[in-house]
């Protein structure tokens, strides 16, 4: 809200969710306010379309609708023409985990990645999207910030395009992760000999620190895809995975139950990381 007080560019556009929580925005400033309702690829073409004005459009609602279901309007609309504006998401992975495959999202991270020209940050807590939110929302690029309603509550230092060291052991396997599922990870790695690096840029995807570990045997811990492919597309590392399996989630539940059907809870991790010791 704060960044509208100063940028009169910013333009809000909903899916019929999180309105209430712009009420104050919309009050201020009902002539750059616009709740759009269920048209996922419309709220893409028409943020896009304010974009190529030279305005700034935040446009939001639930992450699987604004990203899968509108990637071709991503893809051609915001990315091919080259506009800039932010897209905004909410349910990730499995926030949604009562309402079922319909609402699970976790191939966003990958296949965004994938668009030329397109930055994707998965920040894992409120002071990651806060840091990383005021300094890219207005730099001209399509970016996509993937949000969380289960942050972690781990203070890691944060600065776009790099990722941090948050245990270094010397040791000869590198577990890397991203986003809020930190917390679990971190918790795992506490009392085991492992490197630890945390990332909330996945594209692009900081290279460096990863060079730092590349003698190293890397495993990638993560509730979604994406993180374990930018791994993958840096040559001579030793990378494998442990996260979702090859099949649909047709489990209900909250996140933590999902997270422990899958392998994601704390005991499962450790376990999964011993077993590469």
């Amino acid at each position: 809200m704060d960044l509208s007080l100063t940028d009169e560019n910013i333009v809000m556009i909903l899916g019929d969710v999180s309105v209430y929580l712009f009420n104050e925005f919309n009050t201020k400033y009902p002539d750059r306010f616009y709740n759009m309702g269920i048209c996922e690829n419309t709220l893409i073409s028409v943020a896009a379309g304010l974009g190529s004005q030279g305005l700034t459009p935040f446009v939001h609602t639930i992450a699987p609708f604004i990203t899968e279901r509108s990637f071709e309007q991503i893809k051609l609309d915001f990315c091919y023409n080259g506009f800039g504006g932010n897209i905004v998401s909410c349910g990730a992975s499995f926030d949604y985990a009562w309402d079922g495959a319909t609402h699970h999202c976790y191939t966003d991270l990958a296949i965004l990645r994938l668009l030329p020209g397109m930055e994707v940050l998965q920040p894992g807590s409120q002071k990651e999207l806060d840091i990383l939110l005021r300094s890219r929302y207005n730099n001209g690029k399509p970016t996509y910030f993937r949000l969380s309603d289960h942050p972690h509550d781990i203070d890691a230092p944060v600065e776009f395009g790099k990722g941090c060291v948050i245990k270094d052991s010397g040791a000869d396997l590198t577990v890397v992760t991203a986003g809020p599922v930190l917390g679990n990870v971190l918790e795992a790695c506490k009392d085991l000999n492992v490197n630890l690096i945390y990332f909330n840029t996945i594209k692009p995807i900081d290279r460096k620190i990863i060079s730092q570990f590349k003698n190293t045997k890397m495993l990638v811990i993560h509730d979604a895809f994406g993180l374990y492919e930018a791994l993958c597309a840096i040559p001579d590392l030793t990378v494998s995975y442990h996260g979702l399996p090859d099949e649909f989630c047709s489990w209900y539940g909250t996140l933590h139950d999902i997270r422990e059907k899958i392998g994601l809870d704390v005991k499962s991790i450790k376990a999964t990381i011993n077993s590469k010791l």
